[in-house]
């Protein structure tokens, strides 16, 4: 059996990855494909209770231990999710992997970029997805539309929302500027337009990745 294929969404907070993951699960799985969706932190039970120590307020964790945290799920992510999935021939597609670390922990938090592409070498069979989606957009417009978002769903996961705005410019620059570094294709994507329009750009190099 074929290997499966590996895509990841990226991006600051409120670019839209959970509306244009589902949109592309359903173009995906009209065409046939056997899709597996998931996400990080929390795509195995063991990541669900790292994802609310991560993701809620409470805990002040150090930069060092965040970053660490992040990757334990992952390990577990692969070993448990991805992998098994990609080796039954699935197509799967993650909201957040690796990058998000290099931007989040690495580029805003400040924790070594090599220290990060070493422990996912090592940790993590450094293991890149065929296919990053990075959806761009200002961090004024995405945490005004993320904050929204939580309050309207009475979510508690406002950690990372709460922090000031030159975190998330932060964030925005390392995304656009580790991918290219990156094994595996990277692609930037306004997230500023329609969605429909969004979709369209996502559908073309998903559709081109897979034929």
């Amino acid at each position: 059996m074929a290997r499966g294929k590996f895509i990841a969404f990226c991006g600051g907070e409120g670019a839209g990855k959970s509306t244009q993951i589902g949109l592309l699960a359903e173009h995906l799985k009209s065409g046939g494909h056997d899709v597996l969706l998931t996400r990080e932190p929390g795509g195995t039970e063991e990541g669900r209770e790292l994802r609310r120590l991560l993701l809620t307020p409470g805990i002040a964790w150090s930069e060092m231990a965040e970053t660490l945290l992040m990757v334990a799920d992952r390990v577990q992510h692969i070993a448990r999710t991805i992998e098994p999935a990609l080796a039954a021939g699935r197509a799967v597609v993650t909201d957040r992997f690796a990058l998000s670390t290099l931007a989040y922990q690495g580029a805003a938090r400040g924790v070594s970029i090599a220290f990060i592409r070493t422990l996912h070498a090592e940790a993590c069979g450094d293991l890149w997805p065929d296919l990053t989606i990075i959806l761009d957009i200002d961090p004024r417009v995405g945490l005004g539309r993320s904050k929204r978002r939580l309050a309207a769903a009475a979510s508690d996961e406002t950690r990372f929302e709460a922090l000031d705005l030159a975190f998330h410019e932060r964030v925005r620059s390392g995304f656009l500027e580790l991918a290219p570094t990156l094994p595996g294709r990277h692609v930037v994507i306004d997230a500023a337009g329609a969605p429909e329009t969004i979709q369209a750009r996502i559908r073309h190099e998903v559709d081109s990745l897979l034929s």
